[in-house]
């Protein structure tokens, strides 16, 4: 990593913090722009340089899952199926919530039960989906624009990934995050690995 990345990096994290701290204080709604850049030491026109809304830098580390996902899924084995791959995938993003629940889980309630932090989240969960469709029809040699495999399997990992986090923040950081992923794929896997991924009768992997 550059130093220049490094510094990007930084500088997004303390803007972050600088919300994260104001918000638990006066709500989401009643914190200001002025204040975040007040509090992390930075102009509004740096603010406008790592972040397009009081929005974005909210939810700035569900925005990296996205990109773990993906990225985990390039390197699953060609042989796994795609259960079981894709299993992999979200376990990466959901098992970084239980490694700092004290400073994720707060976030993670406040997105959920905030309308406008639901919108931008569900934005990024779009460009997911798109993601984790394009990955999975060059794993898997297909045309995403062909093929309905890809899009369907994508969705149904996120569908997955959304029920454990929902149920996780429902229960306040009390339900342990493997079984719930264990218990939400074993819902899916069926689905996943029921056809090949033309949509014929399955191969045995």
């Amino acid at each position: 990593m550059s130093m220049a990345e490094r510094k990007r990096q930084l500088v997004a994290r303390e803007l972050t913090e600088a919300a994260l701290q104001l918000l638990a204080v006066k709500g989401f709604d009643a914190v200001t722009i002025d204040e975040i850049v007040a509090v992390a030491g930075v102009s509004r026109r740096t603010f406008f340089r790592y972040f397009a809304s009081k929005e974005d830098v909210v939810v700035q580390f569900l925005a990296d899952m996205g990109t773990g996902m993906c990225a985990e899924l390039a390197t699953r084995p060609a042989e796994e199926s795609p259960s079981v791959a894709l299993r992999h995938t979200v376990w990466v993003s959901v098992a970084a919530c239980g490694d700092h629940i004290e400073r994720v889980l707060p976030v993670v309630q406040l997105i959920l039960r905030t309308p406008a932090l639901l919108a931008r989240f569900l934005e990024l969960r779009a460009q997911w989906c798109d993601d984790l469709t394009a990955e999975l029809a060059r794993r898997l040699g297909l045309d995403p624009g062909a093929e309905l495999y890809p899009q369907m399997a994508a969705g149904m990992a996120l569908t997955a990934f959304d029920a454990v986090l929902r149920r996780w923040s429902d229960s306040d950081g009390t339900e342990d995050l493997a079984g719930l992923v264990d218990r939400a794929f074993a819902v899916i896997a069926p689905a996943l690995d029921a056809v090949d991924p033309s949509g014929h009768a399955s191969r045995q992997r």
